[in-house]
């Protein structure tokens, strides 16, 4: 017999993508170009590969859990420094621990906060409208019910902490947020990050940041969450997620963080002894290195503000282009992402994700990502241009004929 609730969680966002271009062939010799998936491409700093071969011979051995004490004390003094926190805040053996990448840890903070199999109704697990699937996938394994924040132009592309219903905060069990936005690239304001820190406490749910494009941005470092419990002196129903996949790109070394309440972190602690994957000593040791190094990180944001400028000056105005507060990605009104999608595929042979897919119609049918498509500016430069330039050009050729008919 198999868990029934696997049902809920319907088709992966790129299991659709491939069914929507599924036997359109190109109308290009140009080669085809994947740039629909969030996925870093630039080279990682030589640190990672030379502190990965000095720990070789640790590989023999099974991880703790918890990490190893260099590693708490070397994200404690990040996150300080980062988010200039008062050294107190941070306890290294109470208010950190390592997970393998942040997937399967915001997969498994559901099974931490919720008792759905024991309350009627189940409780809410709330996130922004487009989201990351991962967040609705172990809400509905873990007996919760998702509930879709819409995140729109009109609301910063934020979720409208104001709009929400006192009797809907009192079922919630989790509130998902992610700032810089996937796939916006919106940022959360202090006041925005104290004001959800302040609902998870009056009503008792946790707030889960997902920062995980943090330090991807333009000019001016985005505030977290860990900012807002700063202010108050404590992490209670707060957890931070981020990792080092996007700041020190390297997703294949799948080296996360979970930072926040004690006493959530002591039962995730245990939760993950039974079910989480430990992050090898190398990879820990590695990932130490990283946080204690922050050249390869400035390196990193000039590549993408780069990509952004090129990004500027080939759209303009043109099909809903801003430039995001941060994050990776272009979030263009198309006006039907699925069929420009389609349309991109066709004339230029480059793969964008339909902003729908990302998100879930409300109860008036409305998608708040239908009209938009996600590109990744993961590729260098050069690569990044030329796709860019085939996509552009698409899209401009669409418009023209569809303003012809």
């Amino acid at each position: 017999m198999l868990n029934q609730r696997l049902e809920r969680l319907g088709e992966y966002a790129f299991k659709r993508l491939e069914q929507l271009l599924a036997g359109v062939t190109p109308a290009t010799n140009e080669p085809p170009l994947k740039m629909s998936v969030g996925e870093p491409q630039h080279q990682p700093p030589a640190l990672l590969a030379e502190t990965l071969a000095q720990n070789a011979h640790l590989w023999n051995r099974y991880p703790p859990v918890a990490g190893t004490p260099e590693w708490r004390q070397a994200v404690a003094e990040w996150l300080g420094r980062r988010y200039r926190l008062p050294a107190e805040l941070i306890d290294p053996d109470k208010h950190l621990l390592p997970a393998a990448g942040t997937r399967e840890a915001l997969f498994m903070v559901s099974l931490l906060c919720l008792e759905g199999a024991q309350r009627d109704p189940a409780p809410a697990v709330l996130m922004p409208n487009p989201y990351y699937q991962v967040y609705s996938g172990g809400g509905i394994i873990a007996g919760g019910e998702p509930v879709f924040l819409n995140a729109t132009p009109q609301t910063g592309f934020l979720p409208d902490l104001d709009a929400l219903e006192p009797a809907l905060l009192a079922r919630a069990g989790l509130l998902f947020l992610c700032s810089p936005a996937n796939p916006q690239g919106a940022i959360a304001s202090l006041d925005y990050w104290q004001r959800a820190l302040g609902l998870a406490r009056q009503y008792g749910f946790t707030l889960v940041a997902d920062e995980c494009y943090s330090e991807i941005y333009g000019d001016v470092p985005p505030p977290g969450a860990l900012e807002a419990a700063a202010a108050t002196g404590s992490l209670d129903n707060l957890l931070v997620f981020n990792s080092l996949s996007k700041r020190s790109s390297c997703p294949g070394l799948r080296a996360g963080l979970i930072a926040g309440d004690a006493r959530h972190i002591a039962m995730f602690t245990r939760l993950r002894s039974y079910g989480g994957a430990g992050v090898p000593l190398p990879t820990i040791a590695a990932a130490t290195a990283l946080y204690r190094d922050e050249a390869h990180v400035e390196e990193n944001r000039r590549l993408y503000r780069a990509k952004f400028d090129v990004a500027a000056r080939l759209f303009g105005t043109r099909h809903g282009f801003y430039r995001p507060g941060g994050g990776f990605f272009l979030w263009l009104d198309v006006g039907d992402g699925e069929q420009a999608a389609r349309t991109i595929w066709r004339e230029a042979g480059v793969v964008t994700l339909p902003g729908g897919y990302l998100a879930r119609p409300d109860q008036t049918g409305f998608n708040p990502g239908a009209a938009f498509i996600r590109i990744a500016l993961v590729h260098d430069l050069d690569t990044t241009v030329a796709g860019l330039t085939r996509i552009a050009r698409a899209l401009d050729q669409h418009v023209a004929a569809a303003a012809a008919e």
